[in-house]
C-alpha cells in the first residue's frame, strides 16, 4: 500500500436540514394523499416578500430535482429547495391547530425577525465555521 492510497473510513451521518414534529409529518402525509396527482413530496423553500423580507413557501413536487435536499422523517417526505438550505438548516417544522387557524410553524434558529401578522420573516443564512 502506498502513502497516496486512500483508506475507506466510515462516513459521519449528514445532519438533516429540517426535522418534522409528529403533527407536521401527519399533515404532510395527509396533503400528499389528497393531491390531485401523484407527488414525490412537499417542497419547502424561501422567497422574497412580505413586510419582514422573506416568506416560507410550500408546493407539491411531482419529482425530486437533482439538487433537492430530501428529508424523510416519520414517514413524510419533504424536499428542500437547494436555495433555501442555508436559511432552513436546523429548523423544526410543526403543524398547529387553534380555534382560528391551522398552519405550519417554523422554529428556525436562523430567523432574526418576523412581522406582526406572522406571514413573513427575516432569516440570516447559516454561516460556515
Amino acid at each position: 500500500m502506498s502513502d497516496l492510497q486512500t483508506t475507506t473510513r466510515p462516513r459521519r451521518p449528514r445532519p438533516q436540514v429540517v426535522t418534522l414534529t409528529d403533527a407536521a409529518a401527519e399533515r404532510v402525509k395527509e396533503l400528499m394523499a389528497g393531491a390531485d396527482k401523484p407527488v414525490a413530496g412537499l417542497r419547502v423553500g424561501i422567497k422574497n416578500g412580505g413586510c419582514a423580507g422573506q416568506e416560507y413557501t410550500f408546493a407539491f413536487a411531482e419529482s425530486v430535482e437533482p439538487l433537492d435536499e430530501v428529508i424523510q422523517d416519520k414517514g413524510a417526505t419533504v424536499l428542500i429547495d437547494p436555495k433555501a438550505v442555508l436559511f432552513l438548516f436546523g429548523t423544526e417544522i410543526d403543524f398547529e391547530t387553534t380555534k382560528l387557524a391551522s398552519k405550519f410553524v417554523f422554529r428556525n434558529p436562523n430567523q432574526t425577525d418576523a412581522c406582526g401578522c406572522g406571514e413573513s420573516v427575516t432569516i440570516t443564512p447559516l454561516k460556515a465555521d
